[in-house]
This record gives structure tokens, C-alpha cells and sequence, in this order.
């Protein structure tokens, strides 16, 4: 049986070229949710790098772009749903490919439910300020169940208007945390002017590297717009550049917010609990901005829900097309053409684990970090394998090479560097386990692959076989 007949005929697949370059960006910026990590990764790396804080963003922004220059030769030459899935396969062959595959879906699902976690701690607190007692664990379950329908409701519903939703709200968010910054710059006046931010007397460069790999975390998602080469018009070239342009634009509003969060707040920075809060505090906002500014994070947290989730649900999608797991995955709903078991499954399991998590006493916020961190350790993996299997990739295809060697070890290096930094120290329980539970969840996709490979040995014929030029249905 061929790849194609897998589906039933009723499955027209996924909506083909319904997304514009803009919407592409959209997918993009809310995947990488900015809002949500100017509210405390800048605060966490001036802890570390303290006026080197800059610089370790810029570096880390330099990382991420080696990293998007190997995904875009891909890109330009292969149009998929499997994102780095596919691309690995093209030089690496389908075992590296299922691989990669396994810790994309981790990256995903992690920073999906983790960061439900994230949009419930601050939709509770928003209804709290309004006198609605939602911070309890009943309150927090409530929401769990509600957020996480309506996240996986848009995803379900389509591509174009999850991707609208999800960039809507990270928009509004974006808007309502730099109207702060700005205004706090400018209730500060002279003083806003911080030279020694951009001095390197006296900056701790070890801090740096460490700050580093918290810069380089906040912008795990980026690639997300590679999973939606078919539904994409023209997307050999309009993917490659909201990939691109989605890292320098989002890479400058984190520079230009941390050097805000620094100039207003000072050596305060490192010890401010909440640093958005502080700063509003400092400014003299109204108090009306409160809310605003919870309801601006909440919504940041929900634009990655939907993101991450759409991600996700391509890439399961394109498994279950290629027969490397059950078939009714690569199906899609017979209207909305989405990978809607996919979407539900996943949604549901992130609103499951959410709930388990608050009943065993974790606090959101908490959530969010042990959900996110496992699922970082997925993306790393992917990316330095996308990074390694393009600098064998063009040396095969003869295309120039010297730019993707150069940027492929600087990706794999940072890569290793970034997982190693994250178990060493050991970090304190719980997140001492986090890596045992990736390698574990890692353990388990290579046993289903291997009795997939001892079973149906032809399947491995069919990774990386998506290309929405060469097979119908997709």
C-alpha cells in the first residue's frame, strides 16, 4: 500500500495555501510568546550576567539565527508538515528523523502545557482583582478546563484562525508590556540613559554564558512556521523568512526590554519578584494597569497554547500519514481539515497532567517551569540534530556549505552546551528528574520504533516522504 491510500477518501487532508507570509510571522512570534518571557527571563539573567545581560541576549540571538539558517536551506527546498522531522530524514535517514521527530513532539507538548500552566496563574489572578476567587485549587482547575477547551477549540477550528487568535493576543500583550516600558523610561527622564549597560568593565562572562542559555530557552518554539509548508502560499520562500524575521524582531524586543527593566529598576532587578509589577509600581501606573498587565501575560501564555499545539498536531499528523504511528492520526477533520484527533488528544493530555500537578499541590507558576524545562530539553535535541544533519545535507547536494558548517557548530556546540548547563549542577528536585523523564519519554519512542521497523519494515520508506509536491493528500 502507498503512502496516499493510507487515508480514506473522504480525507482531503490538510487545507492547502490558505496562509500568508503575515500569518506565517504570526505563528512564529506566538510561538516564541515574547511577552511572556520579558516578564522574568531578563530578570533571571541579570542575576547571572548583570550588566552583561545585553550581551548575553545578543549572543544567544546570534545562536538562534545559526540554528533558523540551517532550518531554512531545508525550507527552501522541502515543503512539509513534518518541520524538522522531514528535514533530518533528507540527510540523516528516517531512524535520526523519527528521532528528532520524538523530541520536537516533547519541545511541543511541554511548553503547550506548560505554558496552560502559566496562562491559569494569571487569569486567576486577574479574576482575583476583580474579587472572583479563583486562586484556590478549585479555581485553578476550573480555569485548567476552560483555558485549555478554548485553546485546543481554535486550534481544532483552523489554522488561519488559531494563528490569528494566538497572534491577536500576543500582539495586545506586546503592546500593553512595551507601552510600560516606555513610559517608565520616559517618568525617568535623563536617567534612562544606562552607559554602563553597553560597557563590559567589570561584566562576569561566565555569567554571560549562563545567561546565555536562558536567552537562547526564551526563544525555543521559533521554527514553528516550518510545520505549515502545505498550508502556506509560496512557502519555499515565505517560510525561510518569517523564520528569519521572526528571530531579529522578536531578538530586538528583548534587548530593548531588558535594557528598560535594567535602567528603571536597577541592581533591584535581581530581586524583583514580579519585574513587570515593579516596574509599573515604580511608574506610578494606575492602578487599573494591573489588571491590564495580567490580562496582557495571560493572554501570551494562551497565543503558545494554541501555537505549540498546532505544531504538534502537523507533525503527529505527518507520522500517522507515513504509517509510523496508528493511521487515524494522520487523518483530518472532514471540514475544518485539521489533525483534529491529534490536536484533541494532545490538548486534552496537557489539560490532564495540569490538573494531576495542582491536585499533587504545585502551584501554576511551577508548572510552568517543570513542563517548559522538560520540554526544552526536546527542542535542543531537535535543533542541534537539524543543525548536524544540514551541514551533511548540502555537503550531498553539493550546495555551498561553508555558512551552514559554520553555522551548524556553532548550533550543535550551543546546543550541547545548553543541555549540559541545564543537568550540571544538578538543579534541585523536582528538576533534577526532568532529564530522566525526557530520556525516559526518549526510551519509549525508540521501543514503538523498533517494533514499528520489526512489524511493518516498510514504513521506514515512507519518513521524510511528505514533500506537498510529490504526495497527494497532505
Amino acid at each position: 500500500m502507498t503512502t496516499t491510500e493510507q487515508a480514506p477518501p473522504v480525507d482531503a487532508g490538510l487545507r492547502r495555501g490558505v496562509m500568508g507570509g503575515a500569518e506565517l510571522g504570526a505563528q512564529a512570534i506566538a510561538n516564541i510568546a515574547p511577552s511572556a518571557v520579558l516578564a522574568f527571563t531578563a530578570a533571571a539573567i541579570f542575576v547571572q550576567a548583570g550588566n552583561g545581560t545585553l550581551l548575553s541576549l545578543l549572543l544567544a540571538m546570534v545562536v538562534i539565527l545559526c540554528v533558523g539558517w540551517c532550518i531554512t536551506v531545508f525550507a527552501r527546498r522541502n515543503a512539509s508538515a513534518g518541520s524538522i522531522y522531514t528535514y533530518v530524514s533528507k540527510s540523516l535517514g528516517p531512524t535520526a528523523a523519527y528521532l528528532a521527530g520524538v523530541a520536537l513532539i516533547v519541545g511541543c507538548w511541554g511548553v503547550t502545557a506548560g505554558s496552560l500552566g502559566g496562562a491559569v496563574s494569571y487569569a486567576a489572578d486577574l479574576l482575583h482583582g476583580f474579587g472572583v476567587p479563583a486562586t484556590a485549587v478549585i479555581g485553578y482547575i476550573v480555569l485548567t478546563v476552560v483555558l485549555g477547551g478554548i485553546t485546543t477549540f481554535f486550534t481544532i477550528r483552523g489554522i488561519q484562525i488559531s494563528a490569528r487568535v494566538s497572534f491577536v493576543l500576543e500582539i495586545l500583550s506586546l503592546v500593553i508590556i512595551l507601552t510600560l516600558f516606555i513610559t517608565a523610561l520616559a517618568v525617568i527622564g535623563p536617567k534612562a540613559w544606562d552607559p554602563a549597560q553597553f560597557s563590559l568593565e567589570g561584566v562576569p562572562f561566565q555569567g554571560v554564558a549562563a545567561g546565555m542559555v536562558l536567552g537562547v530557552l526564551g526563544f525555543a518554539g521559533f521554527s514553528s512556521a516550518d510545520a505549515l509548508g502545505h498550508e502556506a502560499r509560496n512557502p519555499y520562500k515565505a517560510i525561510p523568512r518569517a523564520i528569519m524575521w521572526s528571530v531579529i524582531g522578536v531578538g530586538v524586543i528583548y534587548l530593548f526590554g531588558a535594557y528598560a527593566q535594567i535602567a528603571v529598576l536597577g541592581d533591584g532587578l535581581a530581586q524583583a519578584a514580579n519585574p513587570l509589577q515593579a516596574i509599573s509600581d515604580k511608574t506610578g501606573m494606575p492602578a487599573w494597569f494591573t489588571s491590564v498587565l495580567l490580562f496582557g501575560v495571560a493572554a501570551s501564555f494562551a497565543a503558545v497554547c494554541i501555537a505549540a499545539l498546532n505544531v504538534l498536531g502537523r507533525i503527529v499528523y505527518v507520522m500517522g500519514k507515513e504509517g509510523v504511528v496508528h493511521e487515524s492520526l494522520g487523518r483530518t477533520h472532514g471540514t475544518h481539515l485539521t489533525p483534529h484527533r491529534v490536536l484533541l488528544a494532545c490538548g486534552t493530555l496537557s489539560v490532564v497532567v495540569n490538573i494531576a500537578l495542582l491536585l499533587a499541590d504545585v502551584h501554576p507558576m511551577d508548572i510552568v517551569v517543570l513542563l517548559d524545562t522538560y520540554g526544552v530539553y526536546g527542542y535542543m535535541v531537535a535543533y542541534a540534530m537539524v543543525s548536524f544533519a544540514c551541514a551533511v545535507y548540502v555537503r550531498r547536494q553539493g550546495l555551498p556549505r561553508t555558512l551552514v558548517t559554520v553555522c551548524a557548530t556553532v548550533a550543535v556546540l550551543a546546543m550541547a552546551y545548553i543541555f549540559f548547563a541545564n543537568v550540571w549542577p544538578v538543579p534541585a528536585f523536582p528538576l533534577n528528574l526532568l532529564p530522566y523523564l525526557f530520556l525516559l519519554t526518549m526510551l519509549a519512542g525508540i521501543a514503538w520504533f523498533l517494533h514499528v521497523r520489526k512489524v511493518r519494515p516498510e514504513v521506514l520508506d515512507r519518513i521524510g516522504k511528505t514533500d506537498t509536491e510529490l504526495l497527494g493528500g497532505i
